[in-house]
């Protein structure tokens, strides 16, 4: 196991599984709607890149970078847009596509500024939830796994921009953000 890793809460398989269950959801529900998938930079990169594979309607792929975290764990509460869309959003049907949803305050705020743009539809999809820490009231539409309350790394999320390569999800020893 990979050094500072306490152990793996995910696995590839339950991954995979759940990722095609998603895709196949999406590909039904967005059937014949101009879809406009909105990946959140960096975490969604390796989900989203699964995640658009197992969709089987025509879709563009945009996306932001946000921040609220910097290189802490937990959240400032200010959210900078460190790069936003190219997409005009009026009349398109918006998926935004998370890493995780935890205290929600980003999302929330990305949410709200997305719908000024006029899209025709948002949902939220998320790979992992969180909801114990949740401070702001928003759900994700679709979401792979719900977690407990601990620092996990993995399938595109990181701790100080490391581990985001495991083909897993995991729970990184305290000692190593603490």
């Amino acid at each position: 196991m990979e050094k500072g890793i306490k152990k793996v809460l995910i696995t590839v398989d339950e991954i995979n599984n759940k990722v095609k269950e998603l895709g196949e959801q999406i590909s039904k529900d967005y059937q014949n709607k101009d879809l406009l998938v909105v990946g959140i930079l960096k975490g969604s990169v390796v989900f989203l890149s699964d995640l658009v594979r197992n969709i089987s309607q025509p879709l563009l792929i945009d996306f932001m970078d946000v921040s609220s975290y910097g290189a802490s764990t937990h959240t400032s509460g200010v959210v900078r847009i460190l790069k936003d869309l190219e997409t005009d959003l009026v009349g398109k049907d918006v998926l935004i596509v998370e890493d995780i949803v935890d205290t929600g305050l980003t999302l929330s705020y990305l949410k709200e500024n997305l719908l000024s743009r006029n899209p025709a539809s948002l949902k939220i999809c998320s790979f992992l939830d969180k909801p114990e820490r949740r401070k702001a009231d928003i759900m994700p539409d679709y979401c792979g796994f719900e977690i407990p309350d601990e620092f996990v790394v993995g399938y595109g999320l990181d701790f100080a921009e490391k581990y985001r390569n495991l083909p897993y999800i995991a729970v990184l020893k305290e000692e190593m953000y603490s």
